[in-house]
């Protein structure tokens, strides 16, 4: 079960919202990269570099960096973005919210990286996972949204999302 500083309610009628006005202006979409969520300056290493750093599997939530901030830049826009799940909610066989995370291991078996560099996902229509940290390619209305679950903060949020396999 995710705990969050947002009714989970709340979050997906206010994205729904957005999502029905993004779609209305039929908006481009916007291809995201990892790099794209930090501000401005921030010289954190990328996700991919970041998973070969030392670890251990003890209380990884706890060891999770602090976030140098949020981009508002694409709020409310259609984006597509790559990554790995890591499940949070099913419906049947198929996850209906999922962290992506920028590389495998992720908030498991490394500690998580900072906020933003986790995205919480939720879509309507269940998606069949193979197993923990598939690849896939999510594409959806992107925005800020602090979320907190057992495994991470999170900082942004992309709602209803079209979801395929990555590779």
């Amino acid at each position: 079960m995710v705990s969050g500083s947002l009714s989970r309610r709340g979050v997906l009628i206010g994205v729904s919202v957005t999502l029905l006005g993004a779609m209305a202006r039929a908006e481009p979409v916007r291809d995201l990269a990892w790099r794209d969520l930090l501000p401005e300056g921030d010289m954190s290493p990328p996700g991919e570099i970041r998973s070969l750093l030392p670890h251990d599997e003890g209380a990884m939530a706890a060891r999770q960096p602090p976030s140098s901030g949020v981009r508002y830049d694409w709020n409310g826009q259609i984006v597509r973005m790559s990554g790995y799940v890591v499940p949070l909610e099913y419906r049947g066989t198929g996850i209906t919210e999922f962290i992506l995370v920028p590389y495998v291991g992720a908030c498991i078996h490394v500690p998580p990286p900072p906020a933003n560099q986790l995205v919480f996902v939720t879509t309507e229509t269940p998606y069949d996972v193979s197993g923990l940290f598939d690849p896939v390619t999510v594409t959806g209305v992107f925005g800020t949204a602090s979320r907190t679950t057992q495994l991470a903060e999170i900082g942004y949020v992309l709602a209803g999302a079209e979801i395929r396999r990555f590779g």
